[in-house]
């Protein structure tokens, strides 16, 4: 009867949303009297967490699983759920998880509520609170079935310490043959991702051009942030397309999203209204952006970037 939690890792290592996860799972098995299992799939050292609150934790490690299936993990997962009884199930707002939760959800006949942003009001109805409308407002959904799945925004709960035993148990589930074969994956190193970082540097067409993007990089580096671009710099090949964000690129849950020379269009905004600070640099003071950002700067962003930047570095510099 314990809730269980996916864990995300990449070439072993956890994901930091794998210990957001763990620690909203414990707040639920906390409400529910119950405890925490995770299921993680060919991740090295498991012992971390148990920081998170996480009692238990079933490990698949299988070659043939390197490479990220919806459809695959979507059955280990419900193999996991079905061997420990768990009539809960979390999973995180990560783009493999919101493809895998509702194949997870049809083979166990659960209930599914996404971009969950608090642990439940209720346990029993069990009810959550989950932001709708491009973050624009938040509803209560209650999940009636008898086994509910909760998907967890990102950033919204954020990493809470409760230490618990965490021990280990290999679990060996059934792995039917899946008809996809990956050659290869190309990965960025050395930099934050979108996915993980909790500040995300972004810029648009008021760059003017791929080449005074290391103004962007420097400060994206001072504030130990992700870069990021609007639909329009990646169409014309200025950045790579696993920059965009937007509605039509990748969502930002970002604690802070910074953005520079972008005018705001609305599909931009829908894609990053779940981040909780938004700084906008423009030299339009009519820029939509100013009108959902928590703080502007009209002003030209060859001339403020840089110097924000210096001031930063001074300031960590005082600070070390």
């Amino acid at each position: 009867m314990s809730v269980l939690v996916y864990t995300e890792s990449e070439e072993g290592k956890f994901k930091k949303v794998a210990f957001e996860v763990a620690s909203y799972a414990k707040a639920v098995a906390d409400q529910m009297g119950t405890t925490v299992t995770a299921i993680t799939i060919n991740a090295n050292d498991v012992s971390e967490l148990g920081t998170y609150g996480v009692d238990k934790v079933l490990k698949v490690n299988d070659s043939k699983l390197d490479a990220f299936n919806a459809k695959t993990y979507a059955n280990i997962l419900k193999q996991a759920a079905e061997k420990e009884g768990t009539k809960v199930v979390v999973v995180s707002a990560s783009a493999d998880s919101k493809y895998l939760a509702p194949l997870l959800a049809v083979g166990l006949d659960a209930g599914y509520a996404s971009n969950v942003v608090e642990t439940p009001t209720s346990a029993s109805p069990f009810t959550v609170k989950r932001s709708a409308f491009t973050n624009k407002a938040f509803i209560f959904s209650t999940i009636e079935t008898d086994v509910k799945i909760v998907g967890v925004s990102k950033n919204a709960f954020g990493l809470k310490e409760n230490a618990a035993s965490a021990t280990a148990e290999d679990f060996s589930p059934s792995i039917p043959e899946n008809g996809v074969h990956v050659d290869s994956v190309d990965k960025a190193t050395n930099t934050v991702t979108i996915a993980d970082a909790e500040i995300v540097v972004s810029a648009g067409r008021g760059l003017k051009g791929p080449e005074n993007w290391g103004m962007i990089e420097d400060l994206a580096k001072v504030l130990g942030a992700a870069t990021a671009c609007s639909k329009p710099v990646s169409d014309l090949g200025w950045r790579p397309h696993g920059e965009h964000v937007g509605q039509t690129g990748k969502p930002v849950a970002a604690n802070l999203y910074i953005a520079i020379g972008i005018s705001g269009a609305i599909q931009h905004l829908a894609g990053i209204n779940a981040s909780k600070v938004k700084v906008v640099i423009n030299t339009d003071p009519e820029a939509p952006f100013f009108k959902a950002a928590d703080y502007g700067i009209v002003g030209d962003a060859f001339d403020v970037v840089p110097r924000l930047t210096e001031k930063l570095k001074e300031f960590k510099a005082q600070n070390a």
